[in-house]
C-alpha cells in the first residue's frame, strides 16, 4: 500500500485512526502527567470518536483504517502475525519479586498464550504492565502489584507517531517519555499493510508528526519542544523530496512572560497554523510572526543547503500567496486551527463554541496556581471570549471562511480535544491524491 502526501489540499482517501480504550482510563487519572489538557469524560470522548469515524467513512467517503481492530484482524487470521504479536507484548512486561515466581510466571505466561485472545496481548503493548510478585506463608498467599507503566493514552493522537510526506512513511520518535513506544504499535500497522518506511528517526532525534505540513511545491517542518535539530535533519537527509523546506522555529507565546514560557500552549506547528485550501491558510497572527524560520532549497537527493534569509512564518506564507484567516489566542487555544483537510477548500473543524468554557475554566485554574505565568494570557481570552460572542463568529462560522469560500464541516469533540487536540492530530492522513 502507498503512503504518501505532497499537499496539505490534496483529497484525502486513506486515513488512520484509533478509537481509545483502557489507556485513556489511566491517562485520566492524571490528566497532567498525561500530557492531557484537562480531564473529561472517557465515556464521551469515545463516543465523539465514533462520531469522528462515521463523519470520515460516511459523509466523506474515505477509507478508514483503525489501528487497533486492523492489528488483531490480521493477527487472528495469520499465526506469524499473531506470534509478532505475542512475542512484542511478552518482551514489554516485566516482573520483580522472588527468582523462583518470576520464572514461573513467565512460564505461564508462555504457557497459557494459546489460550489468551489476541486483543490480551495489545492491550499489554499499550499498558506496559510490570508485575511486582511478594509472597507470603500459605497456600497462594501472594501480594500481587500491577503498575502500568507509561500507558500509551496518547495514542488517539495518531498524526504525530509518523510524518507522511512525498516518499512515504517517516516514522518519529517522541519527545515526552509517555509517547515514546507509540510509533512501536503503528510500526506494526505499516508493516501489516505493506506499507514503506523510509526513515525511523533515530536517538538522540525526536520529531513527531504535527510539526510536519507539505505545501506541493515546499514543506514546513517545526522545531521545538517535540522536534529537535537532530530530528530535523534527519528527515531533510531521508525522509523529503521538497525543493524547498521552511523550518519553523515554536515560537514563545508573548503573553507568558519569557522566563516562565509554556510550550504546550503551541506544542506543535500545527496548533497554531494550518492549510484550508491551496491558497488560504489559518492560523493565529500574533504567533506566526514571532515564528522565525530557516530556509533550506534542496541540492539533490538528500542535500538541502540554507539560505541566509531567515523570514517569520507569517511574511513567508503571505509571500508564497496564501491569504491569512487570522484566529484568536482564545481560539487558538481551542484548536481552531487543528482541523483536517478533506479536499480543496473543505475541512473538519472543531466546533470551537463548544470548547471555549472548558479551555477558558482550565486557564482559570492555571492563573490562579501562577498567576504571574498565566494572567495576562488568561485576561486575552477572556477579552475574545466576550469579543467572539458579541460577534458570534467563533470558528468555523468566521466571516472570512465564507468570503474565502472554505467549505467548513464543525464536529463537537468536547471530550476528545481535552487531550491537548483536533481533527487533524487525531488522523493519519495515509493517502493524499
Amino acid at each position: 500500500m502507498e503512503a504518501r502526501a505532497t499537499a496539505e489540499w490534496e483529497p484525502l482517501r486513506k486515513v488512520v485512526i484509533h478509537r481509545p480504550g483502557i489507556e485513556m482510563f489511566l491517562g485520566l487519572l492524571d490528566p497532567y502527567a498525561s500530557l492531557y489538557e484537562r480531564a473529561f469524560s472517557r465515556y464521551e470522548a469515545r463516543r465523539e470518536h465514533e462520531r469522528l469515524e462515521h463523519v470520515l467513512k460516511h459523509e466523506f467517503k474515505l477509507d478508514v483504517i483503525r489501528l487497533k481492530e486492523t492489528i488483531l484482524d490480521e493477527a487472528d487470521r495469520k499465526p506469524e502475525v499473531r506470534r509478532r504479536l505475542v512475542k512484542s507484548a511478552q518482551e514489554s512486561m516485566n516482573f520483580q519479586g522472588p527468582h523462583e515466581q518470576i520464572e514461573d510466571a513467565k512460564r505461564q505466561l508462555e504457557r497459557n498464550a494459546e489460550s489468551l485472545d489476541s486483543a490480551h496481548f495489545f492491550n499489554i503493548l499499550l499498558l506496559h504492565p510490570l508485575i511486582e510478585l511478594e509472597a507470603e506463608k500459605g497456600t497462594r498467599g501472594i501480594h500481587l502489584h500491577i503498575a502500568e507503566r507509561e500507558p500509551l493514552s496518547n495514542l488517539y493522537f495518531m498524526r504525530d507517531q509518523q510524518a507522511v510526506t512525498d516518499k512515504g512513511i517517516f516514522l518519529s520518535r517522541m519527545s515526552k517519555p509517555q509517547r515514546r513506544r507509540e510509533p512501536i504499535l503503528t510500526k506494526f500497522l505499516w508493516d501489516l499493510l505493506d506499507v514503506k518506511v523510509v526513515h525511523a528517526t533515530e536517538e538522540p532525534g525526536t520529531i513527531e508528526g504535527g510539526e510536519f505540513l507539505p505545501m506541493k511545491s515546499f514543506a514546513l517542518v517545526g522545531i521545538g519542544d517535540r522536534t529537535n535539530r537532530s530530528g530535523v535533519d534527519q528527515m531533510l537527509k531521508s525522509g523529503l523530496g521538497f525543493d524547498e523546506v521552511g523550518v519553523v522555529h515554536q515560537p514563545s507565546h508573548p503573553l507568558i512572560p519569557g522566563d516562565k514560557r509554556d510550550p504546550m500552549i503551541n506544542m506543535h506547528l500545527d496548533t497554531y497554523f494550518n492549510v484550508a485550501s491551496s491558497k488560504v491558510v489559518v492560523g493565529s497572527e500574533l504567533l506566526l510572526k514571532r515564528a522565525k524560520m530557516e530556509l533550506y532549497k534542496r541540492q539533490s537527493d538528500g542535500i538541502y543547503k540554507k539560505e541566509k534569509e531567515e523570514p517569520n512564518l507569517h511574511d513567508f506564507i503571505k509571500g508564497k500567496g496564501f491569504d491569512i484567516i487570522n484566529i484568536t489566542t482564545l481560539e487558538q487555544m481551542s484548536y481552531a486551527s487543528n482541523f483536517l483537510c478533506i479536499k480543496d477548500g473543505t475541512i473538519l473543524a472543531v466546533e470551537v463554541e463548544r470548547i471555549v468554557k472548558d479551555v477558558l475554566n482550565n486557564l482559570s485554574a492555571m492563573a490562579d496556581k501562577d498567576p504571574t505565568r498565566y494572567g495576562g494570557l488568561l485576561d486575552q481570552a477572556k477579552k475574545d471570549y466576550a469579543s467572539l460572542k458579541s460577534e458570534g463568529g467563533f470558528f468555523p462560522h468566521k466571516r472570512e471562511i465564507y468570503e474565502h469560500g472554505i467549505d467548513a464541516y464543525p464536529l463537537i469533540i468536547k471530550n476528545l480535544t481535552g487531550g491537548y487536540g483536533g481533527a487533524h492530530c487525531m488522523t493519519c492522513a495515509l493517502k493524499r491524491g
